[in-house]
């Protein structure tokens, strides 16, 4: 089991709590570091969570980050990439449990700031104690504890923490929502009370999840990588039901580890109502009066090449008699029309043109959805699986 420690209060407490809980059990404990490289003190505060462990009697590894191009949201690129660099490094060691140490008052400001945002049932529902990402689990033992006993756990035992100086800074948006908590506070609106709030609200969430799992069995169709909607059963269903399958099935095809933006997913709903085709999420999405199907987007992928026999798009496994320098790249539009028994193949030209084939020396090889090259021995299988989607659709 590995737990995330940055050296704050909150993680240093989890840090001793595991400690004290594995003790007598089978469980071996390792410490992770990230350090984002972004504060002069954030290599010092990684090197006190290593000498705190080896005080412990803790493995503990530090994972650096380098990747911020000063693009976009610093924050969510931040926490991406740290839960991306503890993933990797976690299952890299065949460890698949990872604990986190956000709080009562984690939780409440993650409910507060997506109120701000006008978020739906999936937002407002907060962090779950338990949650799958991939193939880790995330564990958050510390939902129910506010941040003030464990410091007074950790001044029980005179033990220090480091303070991050971003969380005093009000241009960062849970800085203030904090400070909005402690006006609310003062209403008689307390962090307690937000937080048990934000677990109703998610335990309403997973019963809609499984009402939404048994839609989706009768509703969706697998078709060679391609989700295939009953367009027809599809309009009986409420809004609400129609918006989580959607979600999952662009999650399912794209293979991105977040959902759509609500907005963007909304406009899809109101296009399919209008039998109108668009791309969302890496996926296109074409309707028809009998189905909607699902489809990986050809720009999304244009550019994603795989050695042979390695894994294409996170999904497709190609197997046939491959040359060391072959390539998987996608079909592509121009070169469907090298593919004599493309039509005999049953799928759309959206979807061929998507789909994995194999180029040697830029000469294409195998197509093997479009029906070039499998009498020679080639095949793709997609390694999604209806579980895949059932998962998506009760996590959040």
């Amino acid at each position: 089991m590995a737990v995330a420690v940055s050296g704050g209060s909150d993680s240093t407490a989890l840090l001793l709590g595991l400690k004290d809980w594995a003790r007598g059990r089978e469980v071996s404990l390792y410490a992770v570091t990230v350090d984002h490289g972004l504060r002069a003190a954030s290599t010092q505060e990684a090197e006190a969570v290593a000498r705190l462990c080896a005080e412990l009697g803790l493995p503990h590894h530090c994972l650096v980050w380098q990747g911020w191009d000063g693009q976009g949201n610093l924050s969510d690129a931040a926490r991406r990439a740290r839960y991306d660099l503890m993933a990797d490094w976690a299952l890299g060691h065949d460890i698949h449990d990872l604990v986190l140490g956000h709080t009562q008052n984690d939780q409440a400001e993650t409910l507060v700031m997506r109120l701000a945002r006008g978020a739906g049932l999936d937002g407002l529902a907060g962090m779950g104690a338990r949650t799958t990402r991939g193939a880790m689990t995330l564990h958050r033992p510390l939902l129910g504890v506010s941040r003030e006993s464990l410091r007074a756990y950790l001044r029980q035992r005179e033990i220090g923490w480091a303070d991050d100086p971003s969380n005093d800074d009000p241009q960062y948006a849970r800085v203030r929502t904090r400070a909005a908590l402690s006006a609310l506070e003062s209403a008689g609106v307390e962090v307690a009370a937000l937080a048990k709030v934000a677990g109703y609200l998610r335990e309403a969430r997973e019963t809609i999840g499984h009402v939404a799992q048994e839609a989706a069995e009768r509703l969706v169709q697998f078709d060679a990588g391609d989700l295939v909607i009953d367009a027809q059963a599809w309009g009986e269903e409420r809004r609400d039901i129609q918006r989580r399958i959607l979600q999952a099935a662009l999650r399912w095809v794209s293979g991105h580890g977040y959902p759509a933006r609500g907005a963007a997913v909304e406009a899809l709903l109101e296009a399919l109502q209008r039998d109108e085709a668009t791309t969302l999420h890496g996926c296109r999405v074409i309707a028809r009066r009998e189905y909607i199907r699902i489809t990986r987007e050809w720009a999304a992928v244009a550019d994603l090449e795989a050695s042979a026999g390695a894994l294409w798009d996170g999904r497709w496994q190609v197997s046939g008699p491959f040359e060391p320098e072959d390539r998987i790249r996608a079909l592509g539009e121009a070169s469907l029309a090298l593919c004599p028994d493309r039509r005999q193949a049953g799928y759309p030209a959206a979807s061929l043109i998507a789909s994995p084939a194999v180029w040697r020396d830029g000469q294409l090889i195998a197509a093997p959805l479009a029906g070039l090259g499998q009498s020679d021995g080639w095949s793709a299988e997609c390694l999604r699986s209806r579980r895949d989607l059932n998962d998506t659709l009760l996590s959040h």
